[in-house]
């Protein structure tokens, strides 16, 4: 008989440990006489045993590193694949702190997601992004609420003639569906260690993961499976410039009307200060949804109390609103009525500029998104080159079986090429915009 179903030996606060039945077809029955004597029916109940029950055999799980959105979308892909993972995410949980600004969907990173979500899944995703029209970007200057200038809408649009996007927190959560149950929380991983037949995730406690077939390093820009797999060749800058993220509801954009809108300040003495959003026609009389906001500033433009930009909530919001307290009338609902337990710092950090480094391949050790291309928010394509590793790498692994020890090989020698080509267009974008410069080897790093 061929079985060939999944079973689990999950126990209460233990690793789930995956597990297939052997496939291979039951040999016969022994042809032996039944008799009356003990031992003839000791020896067929022997012999019964050993030929008809299913060999179990252990399936490695794919390990992932870090519970961001690269990361749960390459659990997505491994999911429908049937190939076992786990994942393991320093957090308590989703709602540990603030999940960061909304996301520009581009049409590669909207492809990417759709080519690993089944339809009814993808439909789900789609309906919960917003849909932006308009006319291109406005240039707002935030003091005087003159327009400046409009680009293009062409060089935004995603799908359907709309600017597609999407806040990261959701966007989080649709991923997660279906792989909760796979999630670790607290689990801080430090490193790894390479094993005979596999690979374990190594934590900041000491303790170790079971062993994987494959470790995925996908804990953002902090990762020490980059570090590590790398030898230090993949490096994140810090750029100087920083940010604050915050929504506010809907009501308190009205005044914008429809489109993508960035608002400049250039009154502030270390440089202009802006911030940019979208709002979204279809969603404004919707009193549950808020829309977000992302301010950005130059080196010295924006600062946290003691250079503490951990600060989350009203502390992050006091500053925002003090930082746009001479704004116009229009635009000063935005702060006022910020949803302040959602204002967050970031700082804006940035991958080597010339490229993804090239680095001896590990076959059991890969790294996807933020661990191994960080770049700032200009252009808007750091999560969209994210979700493209995703997808890539899953489909190695899908036409693979699984882990196979050409498949990272090939992964990142594709990820190379566009990733690199993303993290030079952001960085060149930010130069202008932000007032950033990284000489590489001797810029500060993280």
């Amino acid at each position: 008989m061929n079985h060939g179903l999944p079973l689990s030996t999950d126990r209460p606060g233990e690793p789930h440990l995956p597990y297939l039945i052997d496939t291979e077809p039951d040999p016969p029955e022994p042809d032996l006489p039944l008799s009356s004597s003990g031992l003839g029916r000791s020896l067929l109940f022997l012999l019964l045993i050993t030929t008809t029950t299913p060999r179990m055999s252990t399936v490695k799980p794919v390990l992932i590193s870090g519970g961001g959105l690269a990361s749960l979308l390459l659990a997505q892909s491994l999911r429908l694949s049937k190939i076992p993972f786990q994942i393991f995410e320093r957090d308590a949980s989703f709602s540990f702190r603030a999940q960061g600004y909304r996301l520009r969907l581009s049409p590669e990173g909207l492809d990417a997601i759709e080519s690993v979500l089944g339809p009814e899944h993808f439909q789900r995703f789609w309906d919960k992004c917003g849909k932006t029209g308009g006319s291109g970007v406005s240039v707002i200057n935030a003091v005087t609420a003159e327009l400046i200038s409009q680009t293009n809408p062409e060089a935004l649009v995603s799908r359907g003639g709309k600017v597609v996007g999407i806040a990261r927190g959701d966007m989080r959560k649709i991923f997660a569906e279906g792989c909760e149950d796979h999630i670790e929380w607290s689990k801080h991983v430090a490193g790894y260690e390479l094993t005979d037949d596999g690979v374990r995730a190594v934590f900041a406690d000491g303790t170790k993961s079971i062993e994987g077939s494959l470790l995925v390093g996908g804990e953002g820009i902090s990762s020490k499976v980059a570090k590590q797999v790398s030898g230090g060749k993949i490096k994140v800058y810090d750029t100087g410039a920083r940010g604050i993220h915050g929504q506010a509801p809907t009501r308190s954009f009205r005044l914008l009307g429809e489109g993508v809108f960035r608002l400049t300040d250039p009154t502030h003495p270390n440089g202009t200060i802006s911030i940019i959003t979208n709002v979204r026609s279809g969603d404004m009389d919707d009193p549950d949804i808020e829309f977000g906001w992302t301010m950005i500033g130059p080196p010295g433009a924006i600062r946290a109390p003691n250079d503490n930009y951990s600060i989350v909530g009203k502390g992050a919001a006091a500053i925002a609103q003090d930082l746009t307290k001479n704004w116009h009338p229009s635009f000063k609902p935005l702060f006022v009525d910020m949803n302040e337990a959602e204002a967050a710092f970031w700082k804006i950090t940035c991958s080597t500029p010339s490229g993804v480094p090239e680095w001896p391949n590990e076959p059991r050790v890969t790294v996807i998104g933020d661990a191994a291309h960080s770049m700032t928010p200009a252009g808007g394509i750091g999560a969209n080159t994210a979700v493209r590793d995703s997808a890539l790498l899953g489909r190695l692994l899908r036409e693979a079986g699984g882990y196979g020890p050409g498949v990272t090989a090939e992964y990142e020698k594709g990820m190379r090429e566009y990733a690199s080509a993303a993290v030079h267009s952001s960085y060149s974008s930010a130069v202008n915009a932000f007032g950033i410069k990284i000489e590489e080897g001797s810029s500060a790093t993280i």
